[in-house]
């Protein structure tokens, strides 16, 4: 049986959605970023007590066809941009509409309607946080984080960063030397 888990992003939830799971002895087949599959059948009291376990650890049970959908779409772009070493060549909208196998109007419709904002605004907003965590690690320089994320131009990076943050990737990063700098005068 699968079930479908919302704000499952990372693999600090993916350990705590295994544990839960076992706490209340069920098996699983495989635990993915927003999905389980459970190879025992499920009861409703068990089912309630996962739901009201994973509430506690800040997740959700779904149940609703459009959310479960949603949470896929979520999902494949938090994977292609967060988990990826780089990201795929293809358009987003044929990489995610091939992942889920659904048409990408459709999918882009639903996304819109349940989220109030569209897949290619997700996933600008995903690819800044991604950049603000690379320029904080300070491994990359500004062409290969563009690179990586397949931007067209370090130009195209910058103005999509300062649309979104309103600080140039530059600023930014001077921010992290100034409050490093400030943390050891302490």
């Amino acid at each position: 049986m699968k079930l479908y888990i919302k704000y499952m992003v990372s693999l600090r939830c993916k350990m705590f959605v295994k544990d839960e799971l076992q706490k209340l002895g069920l098996n699983s087949d495989s635990v993915e970023l927003g999905m389980v599959e459970v190879q025992d059948d499920i009861s409703d009291e068990q089912i309630e007590a996962f739901a009201s376990n994973l509430e506690k650890g800040g997740l959700e049970l779904l149940d609703d066809k459009r959310n479960i959908l949603v949470e896929k779409i979520k999902n494949v772009i938090i994977e292609m941009v967060h988990f990826t070493e780089e990201l795929p060549k293809v358009n987003d909208s044929d990489f995610i509409s091939e992942k889920l196998g659904y048409d990408y109007t459709y999918l882009s419709n639903t996304f819109s309607e349940v989220k109030g904002v569209t897949i290619q605004q997700y996933i600008i907003m995903h690819k800044i946080e991604r950049v603000k965590e690379l320029l904080l690690y300070d491994e990359l320089t500004l062409t290969e984080i563009a690179w990586k994320l397949d931007y067209s131009s370090v130009a195209h990076l910058s103005n999509q960063f300062k649309k979104v943050t309103g600080l140039t990737p530059t600023y930014f990063k001077e921010l992290k030397r100034k409050r490093e700098k400030n943390l050891e005068n302490l």
